[in-house]
């Protein structure tokens, strides 16, 4: 599905075949969106504010609105076609991944954006060996483009148009991820992945096309080199307490891998996004198998160094692969987007596949952008937070299974806009809006 205002459905259904060692899932996808106009980055903002607004959508393909009137379009989904045998699998797929262990984020592989043609390697079952287990997934796909400017409609500045269209060439993408089971800590997975893209036109050895842990290739500028590549990697662990029915895990990861070791060490803050989570099961009515499920997450992807942000190093912007870390128009890593934050809490009831619960979220749309656009002004109240309040639950009935969701979200200084408030200009009111999602779904196994 689509960031929209307005109806919006979406339509799955499938087969799955194995013969052998073959197997064939053949599962599309449909999304029709009402896609209705709504109110987005404010108009009476200063042109330099919009001018420092495409100094970073410029940079990475994340449309506002994916054009106008009714969007629909058709995927393959989640559909493939493998090879396996023992441990391994090998095959073609546009099935979404998921990489790391974040239940609401992932860094580099999520849910977020439609699934992209790729090739794959991967593990279907850990492999044993002396130290413990191993599992991992090698990739090489294809992204495509959304086709949409970052706002509709283009604004102007001094006569020129602030927008400057993306190379209209598709992007390779290739990547991994490895985890280890220590088999000396009961519970305990150690993990690492790493991914990188490039303009399709671009490619020219196996190093570019297997770029893992070599330097990221740059291309000579005026005022400083841009990357050819764009490279995120991250580590990871998650260690379950079986007894204790509960688990933690942290992910941590770092833009285009550009400090050494040792300023890595120093200065660790720099060029970083991290994941931490807990989830705790209690028991609530042991006759009925019944229990409370608290998670809680935090996400940050904000940069901490305002002279990376000048540079252009944000995670998912990229000035060298201009549609940044996207498919489609949408984040392939965390759905929160660029210089974002999220907290969330969560307490659901839980009986077999039923679920009842409550959720509650903290987001702060891309702070790197407010410190960029007003780091002249100094003015750094802008902070666009959405906070919201949640009720969801899935129920199932013989071969049916119902899932709905009803969020209330109340914007704090949205679009990052504040209004004037006479010739005062440090006490300002907040422009606040509160929006209402409500999502429904069905599904049937057969």
């Amino acid at each position: 599905m689509i960031p929209a205002v307005g109806l919006q459905t979406q339509l799955s259904g499938g087969i799955f075949l194995k013969y052998g060692i073959l197997s064939v899932q053949f599962r599309p996808e449909v999304v029709v969106a009402e896609n209705n106009d709504f109110e987005n980055f404010n108009h009476n903002q200063y042109d330099v504010i919009f001018g420092r607004y495409y100094d970073i959508y410029n940079n990475v393909d994340l449309p506002v609105q994916f054009g106008t009137g009714t969007y629909s379009r058709a995927y393959w989904g989640q559909s493939s076609v493998r090879i396996n045998y023992k441990s391994v699998s090998f095959g073609v797929s546009t099935e979404n991944l998921w990489w790391g262990p974040g239940i609401r984020n992932s860094l580099l592989m999520s849910n977020t954006a439609p699934g992209f043609k790729h090739l794959t390697l991967n593990t279907i079952k850990p492999i044993k060996t002396a130290i413990g287990s191993f599992e991992g997934q090698i990739i090489a796909g294809r992204l495509e483009n959304s086709g949409y400017a970052p706002l509709q409609p283009d604004h102007y500045f001094f006569g020129t148009n602030l927008y400057v269209p993306k190379p209209d060439n598709w992007r390779y993408l290739s990547g991994f991820i490895v985890t280890w089971h220590p088999k000396w800590v009961s519970g305990l997975f150690l993990g690492y992945d790493q991914s990188s893209q490039a303009y399709g036109n671009t490619l020219s050895g196996i190093k570019d096309y297997l770029p893992f842990f070599s330097p990221v290739k740059t291309v000579s500028a005026p005022d400083q080199p841009i990357d050819k590549q764009n490279r995120l990697s991250a580590a990871f662990m998650r260690w379950v307490w079986n007894k204790e029915h509960a688990e933690v895990y942290f992910e941590f990861g770092h833009y285009n891998n550009p400090l050494s070791f040792l300023e890595t060490l120093l200065q660790p803050e720099r060029l970083r996004a991290y994941i931490f989570g807990l989830r705790k099961l209690m028991p609530f009515n042991a006759a009925r198998n019944e229990h409370i499920l608290i998670s809680l997450e935090a996400t940050e992807l904000q940069e901490t160094n305002i002279s990376d942000l000048i540079a252009g190093k944000e995670w998912y912007v990229s000035n060298g692969v201009r549609q940044g870390y996207t498919n489609r128009g949408e984040v392939l890593g965390a759905g929160i987007g660029p210089g974002a934050n999220l907290q969330s809490l969560d307490v659901s009831w839980v009986r077999g596949l039923k679920r009842l619960g409550i959720q509650l979220e903290r987001y702060v749309h891309n702070d790197d952008y407010v410190y960029y656009a007003f780091s002249d002004s100094k003015d750094y109240s802008r902070h666009w937070v959405d906070l919201s309040l949640a009720a969801s639950g899935e129920w199932n009935y013989k071969n049916l299974i119902f899932n709905g969701k009803i969020q209330g979200i109340q914007s704090l200084d949205y679009q990052w806009y504040l209004k004037g408030n006479g010739n005062d200009p440090y006490f300002v009111n907040q422009t606040s809006k509160f929006n209402l999602q409500i999502q429904a779904g069905a599904s049937y196994r057969f």
